[in-house]
């Protein structure tokens, strides 16, 4: 399958269904592109000097973002580099993304802000940088928070590890506070997790390998909640991944704290059985790990309700040649912007769990508020930043999907549900060959 992408600033998208996720409203109408802005918007729209996308049967909404994505330039691009992560991007239907920090070097001064912005302009894919809470990422001395939000951070994480010292995290959220930005922690307390692979649970024993409970991430999820109340700072929390943690950021959410939470889609597709069925496949080893049956239901059960407040991938490219080793030896992560749209198409509009509204705000709306930045809107005069899309179509995610540098995903062979078929940003039209 070929992608097309071309600078395109007149465009004409026909007999579309235009859907608004913050109102819930849908009309199928015309939408006229002129030099990369909304022109207009009207039920029937002739206009013989401009290319012409045929979206009948589709919907158009506002561009979606992924605000959890690691594009590994600088310093890794035998994994990825922006280029072409934001390729996996435009594939699966995003035409923005945020960037974690576990770059080398990582994301920890002003420099690098700039160089990951710059490198991101030349996509058709807006990257947003998120800068490291601590220098080098080793939770000691926080970063200059102030200058990076200057440079263009738009927020703070050391993902890839926690912020494991309480004071730190004090401290964080309380300088993000008064930068007005968010702190997003990977929810781990490393103390409990002492070389773990997998869920801790009868599968890891019943296979032998050391698990990670439940418990290191929700004793985090509680120290930073209360951390986040004391201070009144935002507190994110990164994929959440047990019915306890949603549990209780529900509770939280109840009492006023400023928090919200993220979710990816193997997270609630695959349990910790699919490292069993799959005989240790390294592409079903992720961080945090496959958790239980149990867990998935209530991760739906938080998106269904609004405790979940965004859907997001982790997309964490590894080459080929550090995923084929013994399960124990392989990095942590699977890619999954190409497959992102698919699965929650299958899980959870199917089932559902989610309407396609309330899908697309999870991906467009709240992403986006999270990190303090502007909503695309379909109207007359704003720029164009679109996501053509449909929910039903069946297909088969095969490796010449990929569009990633690398290809580590347990979904190969998959038949997934709803198929992201082009985006409009900043004058670049991107189209997937059907």
């Amino acid at each position: 399958m070929e992608s097309s992408a071309r600078k395109t600033p007149d465009l004409l998208i026909r007999g579309g269904i235009l859907l608004d996720p913050e109102t819930g409203r849908q009309r199928r109408a015309d939408l006229l592109i002129r030099n990369g802005r909304i022109a207009r918007i009207a039920e029937s729209i002739e206009a013989d000097d401009v290319p012409v996308y045929e979206a009948a049967g589709k919907f158009v909404s506002p561009g979606w973002m992924d605000m959890h994505v690691h594009l590994r330039e600088p310093g890794q691009e035998h994994k990825e580099t922006i280029e072409t992560g934001c390729q996996a991007a435009a594939f699966g239907g995003f035409t923005a993304v945020a960037c974690m920090p576990n770059t080398d070097p990582p994301i920890h001064t002003r420099d690098v802000v700039e160089f990951v912005i710059e490198r991101g302009r030349r996509t058709p894919v807006d990257v947003y940088p998120i800068a490291c809470v601590s220098k080098n990422r080793e939770g000691k001395e926080l970063t200059e928070m102030a200058d990076l939000v200057e440079g263009g951070a738009v927020a703070f994480s050391d993902d890839g590890a926690p912020v494991q010292h309480g004071g730190l995290m004090r401290r964080a959220l309380e300088y993000a506070s008064m930068l007005d930005r968010v702190i997003i922690n990977h929810m781990e307390d490393l103390t409990l997790n002492p070389q773990g692979h997998m869920h801790e649970g009868v599968v890891s024993t019943r296979l032998g390998v050391p698990g990670i409970p439940s418990l290191a991430e929700e004793v985090m999820v509680a120290r930073d909640l209360l951390l986040a109340e004391y201070t009144g700072g935002h507190v994110h929390v990164a994929h959440i991944s047990t019915a306890r943690s949603v549990e209780l950021v529900r509770q939280a959410k109840a009492r006023g704290v400023r928090v919200t939470a993220e979710v990816c889609p193997h997270h609630f597709t695959l349990t910790d059985e699919a490292v069993e069925r799959t005989g240790f496949s390294t592409n079903t080893k992720m961080h945090p790990p496959l958790r239980t049956a149990a867990d998935i239901a209530a991760i739906k059960e938080g998106l269904r309700d609004g405790t979940i407040d965004a859907i997001c991938t982790d997309h964490a490219p590894h080459a080929s040649f550090e995923k084929e080793v013994e399960f124990i030896e392989a990095p942590f992560g699977i890619i999954g912007l190409e497959t992102a749209w698919g699965l929650i198409g299958r899980e959870l509009i199917a089932p559902g769990v989610l309407t396609v509204t309330e899908a697309v705000y999870k991906l467009t709306v709240a992403p986006r508020r999270i990190l303090r930045l502007p909503v695309p809107r379909l109207a007359e005069g704003e720029p164009a930043n679109l996501t053509i899309f449909d929910a039903t179509t069946r297909w088969v995610f095969e490796a010449r999907h990929i569009r990633s540098k690398s290809q580590n995903t347990p979904f190969i062979g998959e038949e997934l549900v709803g198929r992201a078929w082009a985006i409009y940003n900043r004058g670049w039209f991107v189209v997937q060959d059907p």
